[in-house]
């Protein structure tokens, strides 16, 4: 299904349907989406570390009764301190000072891992699967399954494509693929982006099939990437390096698994309150504005998914947009997008 997922977004992406949505979205909507990856991305930061917890489904606060949490807090403070003070990579250098200030409290701690040597050696049974009779083939081999598999690739590619879409249109504007639009100039085709939104879909579309081929899950934009951003990383030399890191801590992985939680999550919430700026963008004291940007950004942080957050916004941006008796205003493909969205809702409730 992620090989399928990623078909679906090459084709979108290459007949740059993926590009005119980003376009069609209202500054508003843009400007709620990049806010609601911040708290999301800092919403993210807070959990991995486990200091908020659910009791009988309540959230709240951890009892600060673990080393981690204080080292956390550390880590957040350390973190905060040296980006007020302006000092260049506060970010990672927040992120090794509270790794090695974890070792004597017993949280930076080696952990069980497997080697390169044993991850390759495991290629054979995941490399390739998806086009032998245990792949493809057994998903359409079953016709009464047929509707339930055609119906999950459905609500998967849409929920993957317009993640994928909040994910670019918050790190984007962080990062400056998109300029600066007004919401007139927002639905104009070819005002106010860059070419290089052309090139970041591409690769994200190819990578989740090619990553699928290996064996692996949705390999996609995550919106941790807002923490190489924040730490000042605008090109796709930022990118290469990253790749670059990546690979050789494939040879170093029982020390990279040393690195707690309770040290890269400071980092998240950080960047989280950076993206928060473009909140600012927002008309909050009109209803018809506030209303849609609520669900789109604040939203998508409550019930944990950028895609539920967004169609959220659209519907409710489409209903206001109605009973102001301004549907004109509405750019057609957001009302295909709304349309897919209250489909899939539909779909999901009666399966």
């Amino acid at each position: 299904m992620v090989f399928l997922c990623g078909l679906i977004n090459i084709l979108i992406t290459v007949t740059k349907i993926r590009k005119y949505i980003i376009r069609a979205i209202p500054l508003s909507l843009q400007n709620a989406i990049g806010g609601g990856i911040g708290i999301f991305v800092a919403y993210i930061g807070l959990l991995n570390v486990g200091i908020i917890r659910f009791d009988s489904g309540v959230p709240a606060l951890a009892t600060l009764d673990q080393p981690a949490f204080w080292l956390f807090l550390i880590g957040l403070a350390l973190t905060v301190v040296l980006l007020v003070c302006k000092v260049k990579g506060a970010i990672l250098i927040g992120m090794v000072a509270t790794a090695l200030i974890g070792i004597p409290m017993g949280v930076t701690t080696a952990t069980e891992t497997i080697s390169f040597t044993e991850a390759c050696g495991q290629l054979p049974s995941t490399f390739g699967v998806i086009f032998t009779g245990e792949g493809l083939i057994s998903l359409f081999s079953d016709a009464a399954r047929l509707p339930l598999v055609l119906i999950t690739i459905f609500s998967f590619s849409l929920s993957d494509t317009f993640e994928t879409i909040g994910t670019f249109i918050g790190t984007g504007r962080r990062a400056g693929i998109f300029s600066d639009m007004d919401e007139k100039a927002a639905l104009e085709p070819g005002s106010g982006f860059r070419s290089k939104i052309d090139r970041a879909l591409f690769a994200d579309a190819t990578a989740t099939s090619i990553g699928a081929v290996f064996g692996t899950s949705n390999t996609t934009t995550y919106v941790e990437s807002a923490a190489g951003i924040g730490a000042g990383g605008r090109t796709g030399l930022t990118s290469v390096v990253v790749a670059v890191c990546f690979a050789i801590s494939a040879f170093l992985a029982t020390f990279v698994s040393a690195i707690p939680f309770a040290a890269t999550a400071p980092a998240l919430v950080v960047v989280g309150i950076m993206m928060l700026s473009t909140f600012r963008e927002i008309q909050w004291n009109d209803l018809g504005e506030a209303v849609p940007a609520f669900f789109a950004g604040v939203f998508m942080a409550i019930c944990y998914s950028i895609a539920d957050g967004i169609a959220a916004g659209f519907i409710f941006y489409c209903i206001i947009k109605i009973c102001q008796k301004q549907a004109k205003q509405i750019h057609p493909i957001l009302w295909v997008s709304t349309g897919l969205f209250i489909l899939n809702f539909v779909l999901l409730a009666i399966l």
